[in-house]
């Protein structure tokens, strides 16, 4: 199982400081971030994709390039990369570059955003989302895995004789997560494909999360890619941690009160005893995480979100210090105990050769 950090890269007045970082300054703090991860012992570091104030990660795959050069293990992936809004054929470029920088550490996370005005802003028209999805990535995937491309669709100009270069290394293409916080058709898509589904349930309650992850499983089993149990799936959570539960709430209250996503609205205990979202000592967030597995099964990827809300940067090294020094390690071994022999293992770019050798230099989910 894999366990990670996701960051939307919001820049936020510190509420207790009221210290404002520059862009600058929270774009370096990233990529201090994304080191962190590897230092701790995590396994995966995704940065979200956004086009508008206050957020800074317009150009994922140039930020995770950089992050590839200073890093050696981790996996770099994105959460998500927008397949409604971005040119199919600059996802396919960029993607397979940044797999050639990383040495195949890298993959992707597609999905619809969550920002309406971004639509116009590249051209497209918000009430086509699902269609303009299901079209952007039935391209994106023949790119990857067809050498001469022939295509013709209703929102972008065709293709004729197209060849992308570089191609993917190994001839394999970056492994696809589709990621979701409320909508069943991006479940259907995901399993269509046999693709990865990332439920990123940090707004929602377990019994929304377990509807869809649900849905992605029976369906992955309907396409014929293996059993509901084999289906590859992600979650998203939210935490905040010391080692007194006291200390954690009353140092995070004023950043959740505060948040641009979720500050003003119910209050952080409503808010964590209805999402993920836990605010607390080590073992309250991994009791609370293993509990995940109660809805969602046995699943692959685990992501948590740790620099958001205008925290010092401090703070959120302190966080990782803690994820990887008391709980991943905890969270590994009981996620291990007990796991279903038949459940997916976490999908690499190394596991994925191995089985395109095993089918003959075929690609992965090459339907």
């Amino acid at each position: 199982m894999q366990f990670g950090i996701f960051t939307v890269g919001d820049v936020t007045t510190d509420p207790t400081t009221g210290h404002t970082p520059t862009e600058a300054e929270r774009i370096q703090a990233t990529l201090t971030i994304a080191e962190k991860v590897e230092e701790v012992g995590l396994d995966v570091f995704a940065t979200g994709e956004h086009h508008n104030p206050p957020f800074v990660p317009s150009s994922p795959t140039t930020l995770l390039g950089y992050i590839a050069a200073r890093t050696e293990r981790i996996i770099l992936s994105t959460s998500t990369t927008l397949i409604t809004t971005n040119d199919p054929v600059k996802i396919a470029e960029d993607f397979v570059v940044l797999q050639h920088l990383a040495d195949g550490r890298a993959d992707v996370m597609l999905g619809r955003g969550n920002t309406g005005p971004v639509y116009p802003w590249f051209g497209q028209d918000i009430r086509e989302a699902v269609p303009l999805t299901v079209e952007h990535y039935d391209l994106l995937r023949r790119l990857w895995r067809e050498e001469v491309v022939d295509w013709e669709g209703k929102f972008r100009s065709a293709l004729q004789g197209f060849t992308l270069a570089p191609r993917p290394l190994d001839g394999v293409p970056p492994f696809v997560w589709h990621g979701s916080i409320r909508t069943p058709e991006i479940a259907e898509l995901a399993a269509y494909h046999g693709d990865g589904f990332f439920a990123n349930h940090i707004f929602w309650p377990s019994s929304h999360t377990r509807r869809l992850v649900e849905l992605y499983r029976q369906r992955y089993e309907h396409y014929g890619h293996g059993t509901a149990a084999q289906a590859v799936v992600g979650l998203g959570g939210q935490v905040f941690i010391r080692r007194d539960s006291q200390d954690a709430v009353r140092e995070f209250r004023p950043y959740f009160d505060n948040a641009p996503v979720y500050g003003h609205g119910p209050s952080l205990e409503e808010f964590s005893s209805m999402t993920p979202l836990t605010v607390g000592s080590p073992q309250q967030v991994i009791e609370k995480t293993l509990g995940f597995r109660e809805y969602a099964g046995d699943y692959q990827r685990q992501l948590f979100l740790v620099d958001h809300a205008g925290l010092p940067l401090k703070t959120v090294l302190e966080q990782l210090d803690l994820l990887g020094g008391e709980v991943v390690p905890v969270l590994r071994k009981e996620f291990a105990t007990g796991r279903s022999p038949d459940a997916a293992k976490a999908p690499t770019h190394q596991s994925l050769l191995r089985e395109r050798r095993r089918n003959g230099g075929e690609s992965p989910s090459a339907r």
